[in-house]
């Protein structure tokens, strides 16, 4: 039986924005409009289940994981509303995946982080999941933002 712990690894990818907090914060917390626009391709079929915008939100999508498309289920709080969004897996392993924008250093601009705890195994198992979620979702977080900005940025909207 593997090792099991409470022990998680933390991914995150942040980037400056120029666009204001409160544009770049609103794109993100509306599944309905906003979010689906900002997902890069390993992401697909979302779904909104309950809500659309923010706090008590539920949604269902696709990812591409390792070659294999996995459902994931997730429940939106927003613990600090308008900087702080909190997607919560459902249904596989608790992951908890934080948007936070803050104001950049210039007015205008903002700085967006995403970041993902993921639960991982103690031992060389837990080196191997580290490594591997770390490989695997940085760069998918770089594209989501590269994505926003290129949605909330002056002369720079589809």
């Amino acid at each position: 039986m593997p090792a099991k712990s409470n022990n998680k690894h933390l991914v995150t990818a942040s980037r400056l924005i120029h666009s204001t907090p409160e544009r770049v914060y609103t794109t993100i917390a509306d599944y309905r409009n906003g979010h689906a626009r900002i997902l890069p391709e390993e992401f697909s079929g979302l779904t909104v289940e309950r809500g659309g915008v923010g706090d008590g939100t539920i949604i269902r999508f696709q990812m591409r994981v390792f070659g294999r498309t996995q459902t994931f289920r997730s429940a939106i709080t927003e613990p600090e509303p308008g900087r702080v969004l909190v997607e919560t897996d459902l249904d596989t392993n608790g992951a908890i995946t934080t948007f936070t924008v803050n104001p950049g250093m210039l007015p205008g601009t903002s700085n967006v982080t995403i970041a993902t705890a993921l639960p991982v195994r103690t031992g060389i198992l837990g080196a191997i999941e580290r490594a591997l979620s770390t490989r695997f979702l940085r760069p998918i977080y770089f594209k989501e933002l590269a994505q926003l900005a290129k949605h909330v940025e002056p002369n720079k909207e589809q």
